[in-house]
C-alpha cells in the first residue's frame, strides 16, 4: 500500500530535506520514525527538496508499506512524537499505488518574507532589510519572470537538473498586511513584505537567487532592462546574490487529485 503524508517543518536545525551522510535532514528524521513504527525500513519520497535552513508550511511525501494503517490518529500521534518538535505530520492518507509525491505535483508555491523593522523574534523567519525597497519596480521585474521559460541565470551551478525550463505562473510582492495567508501564519509585521512565486517546478536555489536579484531592483542597483538582460544572459554569475534561507518557505503543493 502507498500512503501520502502531509507535513510541515521548521528548517532551522536541518541540513535541508534530503538525506545525506553525517547530517540531520527532514527526510532521514521521518524515515527513522516510520521505520520504528512500521518495524521495517521505510524510505520516503518528497514533493521536492528544500535547502538547509529553508522551512515548509506544506510538504508532501509518500511511502510504501505492507502494514495497513487502521488507526490514523494513533499513527500520527506516534509519528509526531518520534519526529521531534521541528516537524509536524498533519495527515496520512492511503492513495493509489502509482501516486507519486514528486512527479504528480502540478504546482508549487514559495513565500519569502522581508521585514524593515529589526526584531530578534522574527530572525528565524524573515530577512531584515535595513532600507526601504522600491516595491513597484520589484513587481515590474517579477512580472518578467512569468514571461520567462529558461531560468539558467537563477539556477545553482553544476546541479543535476536535466533542464532549466520552468513555468512560473505567479510572482508578486505584497505588503505583509495585504497577504491574508501570511497574516494568519506569521501575524502582521508592520511594513514588511511577502514575495510569492508559483511554478510547475523549481530549480535548486532558484527562488533565493530570484529574490536576491529582485532586491537589487528594489535597491535601484539595477534597472528593469538590466533585469531582463540578466534573464537573457542565462548566466548565474550575472544575477544577484542568493538570499538567506531562513526567510524562505515552501508554502503550498498542489495535486490533480
Amino acid at each position: 500500500m502507498r500512503y501520502f503524508l502531509e507535513l510541515g517543518y521548521n528548517g532551522t536545525t536541518f541540513h535541508g530535506w534530503q538525506s545525506q551522510p553525517n547530517a540531520k535532514s527532514v527526510q532521514s528524521t521521518i524515515e527513522e520514525a516510520l521505520s520504528k513504527i512500521l518495524r521495517e525500513e521505510t524510505p520516503i519520497v518528497g514533493a521536492g527538496r528544500t535547502d538547509a535552513g529553508v522551512h515548509a508550511k506544506q510538504m508532501f511525501a509518500h511511502f510504501d508499506t505492507d502494514c495497513k494503517i487502521e488507526n490514523t490518529d494513533a499513527f500520527l500521534l506516534s509519528l509526531n512524537s518520534l519526529c521531534g518538535k521541528d516537524i509536524s505530520i498533519f495527515s496520512v492518507k492511503e492513495v493509489a499505488k502509482d501516486a507519486h509525491a514528486r512527479f504528480d505535483a502540478i504546482e508549487r508555491s514559495y513565500k519569502y518574507f522581508v521585514t524593515f523593522r529589526k526584531n530578534p523574534f522574527f530572525n528565524n523567519f524573515c530577512w531584515h532589510s535595513p532600507s526601504k525597497l522600491n516595491v513597484e519596480a520589484m513587481n515590474e521585474a517579477a512580472n518578467l519572470l512569468i514571461q520567462t521559460k529558461d531560468f539558467t541565470s537563477f539556477a545553482k551551478l553544476h546541479s543535476d537538473a536535466k533542464t532549466n525550463i520552468c513555468d512560473v505562473r505567479q510572482a508578486q510582492w505584497l505588503p505583509l498586511e495585504e497577504d491574508k495567508e501570511a497574516q494568519e501564519f506569521l501575524g502582521i509585521l508592520d511594513g514588511g513584505l511577502a514575495f510569492t512565486i508559483t511554478a510547475d517546478r523549481f530549480l535548486r536555489n532558484m527562488v533565493r537567487a530570484i529574490v536576491g536579484t529582485l532586491v537589487d531592483v528594489g535597491r535601484e542597483k539595477i534597472s528593469l532592462s538590466q533585469f531582463q538582460s540578466i534573464i537573457n544572459e542565462r548566466n548565474r554569475c550575472s544575477a544577484g546574490t542568493s538570499m538567506p534561507a531562513n526567510a524562505l518557505f515552501l508554502w503550498k503543493v498542489r495535486y490533480p487529485f
